[in-house]
């Protein structure tokens, strides 16, 4: 296990980063250019940290239609993983702690993420309103029903607002689940470990429309046994 690979990644992150920011001020910043930008960054951490990414059921992602991408949540790498696993154009619901984070929480502005406070229940709201915009704008949009990165890999208490954002779009739920990234670097760890296999199987769409919000906690009982499934074999 190394700390060079975690100076790698954060100067990696950078790179991305300044060029963003400068040409946000510019007014030369684009959506193509943040996809672009974004799928480098991403193919060089896991190059970075040789993970071996093995994708199942990538059919299920092939439609034109955008979804809200929900995973379970090991690791920071769990960010670029989606990304190669699924090769479309993506943006994420993040917790406002990571836009804290110097050049690289206003570079996530500027590309199109969006930023969480779960503590403050009207401001939770006004991200979820802009989640569905990103949505309505052709953009799929990953959440993280649990909230935060689990210590042992096993599956948290989902949250609702992802599901209500499902039923006020009208949008697909695309299950993903993701494995092996907690062995890369584990939450709260600051080392990778180089090496790893991570296995991605993304599951057929669920359509919240077909359960309604009488039925919110039936849906996520649905989307919470098809992520689980592959990670109790």
């Amino acid at each position: 296990m190394t700390l060079r690979h975690l100076v790698k990644a954060a100067w990696t992150t950078g790179s991305i980063c300044a060029p963003t920011i400068a040409e946000a001020a510019l007014g030369r910043l684009n959506e193509a250019v943040c996809d672009e930008r974004l799928d480098r960054w991403s193919k060089q951490l896991l190059e970075q940290a040789g993970i071996e990414l093995d994708v199942r059921g990538k059919q299920h992602a092939e439609s034109q239609e955008s979804f809200i991408v929900m995973s379970n949540h090991q690791s920071l790498y769990d960010i670029p993983v989606i990304f190669q696993a699924l090769g479309r154009r993506i943006r994420m619901v993040t917790k406002k702690e990571l836009f804290r984070i110097p050049i690289w929480g206003r570079a996530m502005r500027l590309a199109g993420f969006i930023e969480v406070d779960r503590q403050d229940r009207e401001r939770a709201i006004q991200s979820m309103r802009g989640a569905g915009e990103r949505i309505r704008e052709g953009t799929d949009v990953w959440i993280s029903p649990e909230g935060t990165r689990s210590r042992d890999g096993s599956l948290g208490p989902f949250r609702k607002g992802g599901f209500h954002l499902a039923l006020d779009t009208g949008a697909r739920i695309l299950p993903v689940t993701i494995e092996g990234t907690r062995h890369v670097l584990p939450a709260g760890g600051r080392r990778v470990h180089p090496g790893a296999r991570v296995t991605v199987t993304v599951h057929p769409p669920i359509d919240a429309k077909s359960f309604g919000a009488s039925r919110i906690d039936a849906l996520m009982e649905a989307v919470k046994s098809a992520i689980a499934a592959p990670l109790t074999r």
